[in-house]
């Protein structure tokens, strides 16, 4: 037996706790961090330092660098060689063991290009046999987005829309209106969109009341490095630009599509202006990301919804009268709603919405009779929207269901199955009729007992 901060313990425990407690010693070394956060800016080099003390080689010893867990480190380095099997698969190629100041205790890594994924605590992890110490620190990632521009909404009732877009922001910007006087102007909305790289896209709107100052200011303020990107526009001059005397003209009732198909929508100019030189744009909510995006006389792929990525054409045979046509192939459920046509020159734009209606005409009802039971069960696949289902007798009149139940599958297309309970007199051309509301057009089933 063996006595361990006051107990008696046997030796083969003893010895146990003997090594966790040798593992956990820092008598012999500890590892100092930076003592503030780091700061790095996205798509340059970040370099991370560490110190061992008291100062001493760390040649021998075995480093890690890592996020959460040490088992899986950004990099790691042991015995005069990097250890690449057990790297993190987002930094391979992008990280750099530096060991110039390795004699005196001093280990270092450079993570180049730097993306917002990068933000967050970081460790440091020095072990020499038994012996182990970490110290963490946290990287600060900040992007400088674009300079924010300013649209300006043609003709609005009751005044002046300004819409204020910018890209490349991290973390998330702040974004504020000031009018000349530098009087804050608060928004209408404001929406923000992070992208595939981690970036925020900010999009704000400002009604202007008609007693409108001579000109509103834009600025986007990122929070970690406290600066900012403005623009400003003079309001008199926006108003007397071509666009604000025009209107974009869409269609006047919702386009219907089945799903599948391929579907046209058209907008246009009144009177006809040749839409050569302007940016046009379809949109869902925001202006980023688009569905789709014209502009100097071609598609800015770039700019694309991920969903509408090889779905969509343009056809601008009638462009110098104002007109383009998107053509959007291969219709899905998530496809239907209302979309936005804009047409912009010098930052005033004009719009026009349309809605367009998917629609999914389902398979033939199928009729069964439960066994034993007075019951028929009619069921359907393949509807959108939410389908109209009823029972007929054979005249004709509608029969009350049991029971009716409408899912929508992984596709949002409406299962249907809804139940009838007859009598035996009564199951003579019973009929199932599922219709869709959109397209008034139907599909039924009539059902007779074999025994009639």
């Amino acid at each position: 037996m063996v006595d361990i901060l006051g107990y008696s313990v046997p030796g083969t425990i003893a010895s146990f706790f003997f090594i966790l407690l040798t593992f956990r010693r820092s008598d012999d070394f500890r590892v100092m961090g930076p003592s503030h956060a780091l700061l790095a800016l996205v798509g340059e080099d970040a370099l991370l330092t560490c110190q061992r003390l008291p100062n001493g080689t760390a040649a021998h010893m075995e480093v890690r660098w890592y996020r959460s867990e040490p088992s899986t480190p950004i990099i790691a380095y042991g015995y005069g060689a990097e250890m690449t099997e057990v790297q993190m698969e987002e930094y391979r190629g992008r990280v750099e063991w530096i060991d110039d100041g390795i004699a005196e205790g001093r280990v270092a890594l450079k993570i180049h290009n730097i993306q917002p994924s990068d933000n967050g605590q970081y460790w440091c992890h020095l072990q020499e046999g038994n012996h182990a110490g970490e110290a963490s620190m946290l990287l600060k990632v900040a992007g400088l987005g674009s300079v924010p521009q300013i649209h300006t909404k043609g003709s609005v009732e009751g005044g002046i829309q300004l819409v204020c877009t910018a890209k490349g922001w991290f973390p998330e910007p702040r974004v504020r209106w000031e009018d000349s006087q530098g009087e804050w102007l608060l928004s209408l909305s404001e929406h923000y969109f992070q992208d595939a790289n981690g970036l925020f896209y900010v999009e704000a709107t400002l009604l202007v009341l008609d007693a409108s100052p001579e000109s509103v200011s834009c600025i986007i303020h990122n929070p970690v490095v406290s600066e900012e990107r403005m623009a400003t526009i003079a309001l008199p001059e926006k108003l007397q630009t071509e666009m604000a005397s025009l209107m974009v003209i869409g269609p006047s009732q919702p386009i219907h599509v089945r799903i599948g198909e391929d579907v046209e929508v058209s907008c246009y100019l009144s009177p006809k202006v040749n839409a050569q030189k302007m940016e046009v744009r379809w949109v869902r909510s925001w202006r980023y990301p688009a569905v789709h995006v014209y502009m100097d006389g071609s598609d800015v792929a770039g700019e694309q919804m991920a969903e509408y990525t090889g779905r969509t054409s343009l056809m601008s045979d009638a462009i110098q009268e104002g007109r383009l046509t998107l053509k959007i192939h291969n219709t899905s459920i998530s496809d239907d709603g209302q979309y936005r046509c804009l047409f912009e020159k010098d930052d005033v734009y004009q719009e026009a919405s349309m809605d367009l209606k998917v629609v999914g005409v389902g398979s033939s009802p199928l009729v069964t009779m439960k066994e034993g039971e007075m019951q028929l069960k009619c069921t359907s696949d393949g509807w959108f929207p939410q389908p109209q289902v009823q029972w007929m007798d054979r005249d004709g009149i509608v029969m009350p269901s049991f029971s009716e139940a409408l899912t929508q599958g992984s596709h949002g297309l409406f299962h249907v199955e809804t139940v009838l309970l007859v009598e035996n007199n009564m199951i003579v051309n019973v009929t199932c009729c599922i219709s869709n509301p959109l397209l008034g057009e139907e599909k039924r089933t009539t059902f007779s007992s074999p025994g009639w």
